[in-house]
């Protein structure tokens, strides 16, 4: 986490030890790792926020990252089985 005037920022480099990634792999969410920072960043904002978003809580939360691969459903499962 760092510090940008008064506000936090969590960078994918404080996400290291969140369950989320393991739940990227698990999905295997990560093809050519262009967008899974950013992918990695907003789905933890969106948890964080709701620990059981609906599909379209998800898609809406995601819908600023662009994957080039194509691996949005995957992503999804990712974020709908993080918990597991």
């Amino acid at each position: 986490m760092h510090t940008v005037g008064e506000r936090e920022v969590t960078t994918i480099e404080g996400l290291r030890d969140h369950p989320l990634i393991a739940a990227f792999v698990r999905a295997d969410a990560v093809q050519c790792g262009f967008c899974t920072p950013g992918q990695v960043v907003s789905a933890a904002a969106l948890v964080g926020a709701n620990p059981s978003p609906s599909h379209d809580e998800i898609l809406h939360a995601m819908s600023g990252n662009i994957c080039r691969c194509g691996t949005y459903p995957k992503i999804e499962e990712a974020i709908t089985t993080w918990q597991d």
